[in-house]
């Protein structure tokens, strides 16, 4: 049986002869998800480019089957922003975009996006962009670090060449901070027989195994091993939090000195400018110098 093209008013011997003649002219351009026939490759482009159903490169005439391969695609072959999902002419168009939109944060030095104005700020507060230039008090270290934060972390985790470690920091600090300025002093109240400088110690042994992991009897995290337990027992996780920020409108408390420091040196709530805690502040860390372990 015959069939018959309307459009070039051709008449064919059958089905499959119309539908090759359909699939090599110029003039019948098919879009095969829709079933629709365009007069001209111009009015199929436009039928790809505008509908929801299709994802089409028009830089390249591509025809993809996913959204998330048309983005793999532009992020590849072309200047993309996934976040705003916008195509640019070149690299310095989006390099533009980054660094002018309020939907990034861009260092435009590094041309990296970061998630967060936190993350950020932490990198341009990173050795990146800081030069190192506080120094470890203790004879014989001689490590340098980009803050005094930074520096108090060297301290508490025990690296320190010269033996101080976490609890030796927090001991200084109440005994020195005297005016309670970064310390808080309902938290430092003890039994009459205890050292009210001394820290709680936690610690695990393998009785806490609850059949499948090390339970911590805290906070009841588990744990695969009894050493990972120990580890967590024996972080600030579970630590009084006897620093304190003085400003009477934030006033967060921190377990130690450098998440007190941290605090202060993002500028969250902007207690940094008060002199009364930078001169705590100094106070404590000049006379680190002093200390013996």
């Amino acid at each position: 049986m015959s069939e018959y093209c309307g459009r070039c008013d051709r008449w064919f011997p059958h089905w499959r002869a119309l539908q090759q003649h359909e699939e090599n002219s110029s003039f019948h351009n098919i879009c095969d998800d829709c079933g629709i026939d365009f007069a001209t490759w111009t009015g199929l482009k436009e039928h790809w480019v505008q509908s929801p159903r299709h994802f089409y490169c028009q830089y390249c005439n591509e025809l993809f089957s996913s959204f998330g391969w048309l983005e793999n695609h532009y992020e590849e072959e072309h200047s993309y922003c996934r976040k705003c999902q916008k195509v640019f002419k070149n690299e310095t168009g989006l390099h533009q975009h980054l660094r002018q939109s309020e939907n990034h944060h861009y260092c435009a030095g590094c041309k990296r996006d970061f998630q967060s104005a936190s993350n950020l700020n932490s990198h341009l507060n990173s050795s990146v962009h800081q030069a190192r230039t506080v120094s470890c008090p203790f004879r014989g270290c001689g490590q340098m670090f980009i803050t005094r934060s930074h520096l108090v972390l060297h301290l508490e985790s025990g690296k320190c060449s010269s033996g101080v470690d976490r609890a030796t920091v927090n001991r200084f600090v109440r005994q020195y901070d005297k005016n309670n300025i970064i310390t808080d002093p309902s938290r430092l109240l003890t039994g009459p027989n205890s050292d009210p400088y001394s820290d709680t110690r936690y610690s695990a042994t393998a009785q806490s195994w609850n059949g499948r992991a090390y339970e911590c009897y805290l906070c009841h995290k588990e744990h695969p091993t009894l050493a990972g337990l120990n580890q967590h027992l024996a972080s600030p996780r579970h630590q009084d939090k006897i620093y304190l920020c003085p400003l009477s409108t934030c006033r967060q408390r921190f377990p130690t000195l450098s998440g007190l420091c941290q605090h202060i040196e993002s500028q969250k709530c902007g207690v940094a400018k008060f002199r009364a805690v930078q001169n705590a502040l100094d106070d404590v860390m000049g006379r680190m110098r002093l200390l013996t372990v």
